[in-house]
């Protein structure tokens, strides 16, 4: 029988939260380019931008995000106090 590796849990938040945060990244920038009048005009060569950007901009976001999201990263302070992703 063939032993499968496991996946870190650090691994799936990171993953999940990638997924989460390009959709929400690309949806923003397509929403911006299609309801400017000026922007419009270029979609055809702004909407690959975004997609590019938003491919760039997630990991950097993504190693952010995942780190909060783990229970034994938060201290008790603050934990109490939360920050800017929590509230």
């Amino acid at each position: 029988m063939m032993e499968t590796e496991k996946i870190s849990t650090d691994i799936w938040l990171k993953v999940m939260c990638s997924l989460m945060i390009n959709a929400v990244l690309f949806g923003v920038g397509v929403i911006t380019v299609l309801s400017v009048p000026a922007l419009a005009d270029l979609a055809k060569y702004l909407i690959p931008a975004v997609i590019v950007v938003s491919f760039m901009v997630t990991p950097l976001l993504c190693g952010f995000v995942a780190r909060r999201m783990r229970i034994r990263n938060w201290s008790a302070e603050q934990w109490r106090q939360g920050d800017l992703i929590s509230g």
